[in-house]
């Protein structure tokens, strides 16, 4: 069933655009991430747990504010960007199962990826686990706020030329659900054993939730 959210692409189809996250959501870096913030942490001697902890819901610059006095933050993530290059091309990665042959099914200008890490390292990640590239990528620093502010989904709409009732975000993090939520758009939690509070539906894994998604891309909107 088609909805009012719904725009037409002038071949008489329409469509909805999916902005997915990243980590957690379409690869599995967890145990390379918490290894960088770790050793970052260590050379500062702060608790490393708290540090991961923060880094899981902020991008990098808004979690060394957080610890750092400013004077010492832009140096201090010029020093992680190094760390995390190098895990990024040769660290420890997983797929998401179904991510890939989810990605290959959507049209290419039909989605893009929101993340609060860069472009280049998410390019990297996508060909090493072979990936398709999306034509629009949100990194983190393409926004002035990164989530749980909705800049950074309401900037991937607009990159997309979809209006924010148009899109689907699919998430597996609070702030993520909350960012989504925020810009007006359907959100989607997957790969957790409960739901995100606030997500319109929840998947226990993408996988599951691949078939609505692909629904959805097709003008289906009454599985929000």
């Amino acid at each position: 069933m088609s909805g009012p959210g719904d725009r037409d692409t002038g071949t008489g189809r329409r469509v909805h655009a999916v902005l997915f996250d990243v980590d957690g959501t379409l690869l599995d870096a967890l145990d390379g991430q918490r290894r960088i913030w770790g050793r970052w942490a260590a050379q500062r001697g702060l608790d490393a747990e708290r540090v991961h902890e923060v880094a899981l819901r902020t991008r990098p610059l808004e979690t060394a504010a957080e610890f750092l006095p400013a004077a010492e933050v832009e140096a201090s993530i010029a020093e992680f960007d190094v760390l995390e290059d190098a895990e990024a091309a040769h660290g420890e990665l997983r797929g998401i199962p179904g991510a890939a042959e989810l990605l290959d099914a959507l049209p290419r200008g039909g989605w893009a990826v929101v993340t609060s890490n860069a472009e280049r390292r998410v390019v990297r990640r996508f060909a090493r686990l072979g990936l398709p590239v999306p034509s629009v990528v949100v990194d983190n620093a393409a926004t002035e706020r990164g989530k749980p502010a909705p800049d950074p989904y309401i900037l991937a709409a607009q990159r997309l030329e979809a209006r924010p009732v148009d899109c689907l975000v699919i998430e597996d993090s609070p702030s993520g659900v909350a960012a989504g939520l925020a810009a007006g758009m359907t959100v989607w939690s997957v790969n957790r054993a409960v739901p995100v509070d606030g997500a319109h539906r929840h998947f226990t894994t993408l996988a599951d939730a691949a078939p609505a998604i692909r629904r959805f891309v097709d003008g289906v909107t009454d599985t929000r």
